[in-house]
């Protein structure tokens, strides 16, 4: 645990708005790095006076702009066979990527039209994959950005009232939240390794 809680520490030390952005970046490409761990934790530090919870927002919903447009980008050019293709390969599987989950975000893409691209931002699962099918539809830039920048923004919102919220109450209802917040973490990086071994057996 001291492991853990060095690390932890090390995180929020590092936490600024230039590796908030970064961090949103990874998170809206095929890499395997949920918005819940980034920007509560931002959030939180907001709450403590060392950052401000407007400019996160604004810096990690810029971020994820950014990751979307990597992957609509790639998926424009390279085309439905090679993503599907790199999906199914070994590497894929490193990213925890399947044909099945793009075929699923492309499902949806084509189920919810151009506003997928908004509410797929909300939808665990689709969030960082919606922009694979956008971009494998072609889809129109300007209304790409302007959907995900919005999608993005909701949802970075709603997690930054939750980041800063349990920083407020932190005395009251949660006086170890830090441990909690780490507690969180540890759970997530479990659930990878697991997710990555199974993913590794059924190759």
């Amino acid at each position: 645990m001291a492991f853990f809680q060095a690390l932890f520490d090390w995180y929020m030390a590092n936490l600024n708005y230039f590796t908030i952005a970064l961090l949103m970046l990874i998170e809206s490409t095929f890499l395997p790095l949920p918005s819940e761990v980034v920007i509560p934790f931002a959030a939180y530090k907001a709450g403590q006076g060392d950052l401000n919870v407007f400019i996160v927002v604004i810096m990690g919903t810029l971020g994820a702009l950014s990751g979307s447009l990597i992957n609509y980008t790639l998926a424009f050019y390279l085309g439905r066979p090679i993503v599907y293709k790199f999906a199914g390969s070994k590497l894929g599987k490193i990213f925890l990527l399947s044909e099945e989950k793009v075929r699923h975000a492309e499902d949806y893409f084509v189920r919810n039209g151009k506003t997928s691209t908004f509410i797929g931002r909300l939808v665990p699962g689709i969030r960082h994959l919606i922009s694979i099918p956008a971009g494998l539809a072609k889809m129109n830039l300007r209304d790409f950005m302007l959907f995900t920048f919005i999608g993005a923004g909701i949802w970075n919102i709603i997690l930054a009232i939750i980041g800063y919220y349990l920083y407020a109450i932190r005395d009251q209802i949660f006086p170890y939240v830090g441990h909690i917040l780490l507690g969180v973490g540890v759970i997530f990086v479990v659930y990878l390794i697991i997710k990555a071994r199974k993913n590794g057996k059924k190759s």
